[in-house]
């Protein structure tokens, strides 16, 4: 008889507090434990307690570059979490970019996937599972 596979425990970060509901409540349907942050001094708190599995990383919060911050101090700390980075910015300013690792010329984005907002579920649990398996 096999035991079943642990929850993966996401950390979500997003000054969205809509946003956040959202994504936790869908997270936690398809079984994985969450927490939430809404800032980064507030996620930096948390991961000084605690080891997520995967953090997902909103890019434009309190001052515009809180999730590449962010994003690097989750590196220092944790250099193999994987992290999703999902941002507004392509909808709000028309800059485009990607998190895609083999992309050298963007060392300052160190994020393993980059998702626009509105996130489809299906699109998110896409990436979680192929970061968690990877």
């Amino acid at each position: 008889m096999h035991d079943p596979p642990t929850p993966a425990t996401i950390l979500v970060v997003d000054d969205d507090v809509d946003f956040l509901a959202q994504v936790q409540v869908q997270l936690e349907g398809a079984g994985h434990r969450v927490t939430t942050a809404e800032s980064l001094a507030e996620a930096e708190a948390l991961l000084a307690s605690q080891r997520p599995d995967l953090a997902i990383v909103d890019l434009m919060m309190e001052h515009t570059d809180d999730g590449f911050v962010l994003c690097h101090k989750i590196r220092q700390r944790h250099p193999d979490m994987p992290i999703i980075l999902v941002t507004a910015v392509t909808g709000e300013t028309g800059f485009e970019f990607t998190a895609a690792p083999a992309d050298k010329a963007r060392p300052w984005i160190q994020a393993d996937a980059l998702l626009d907002k509105p996130v489809r579920f299906e699109q998110l649990t896409r990436e979680i599972d192929r970061l968690l398996k990877g």
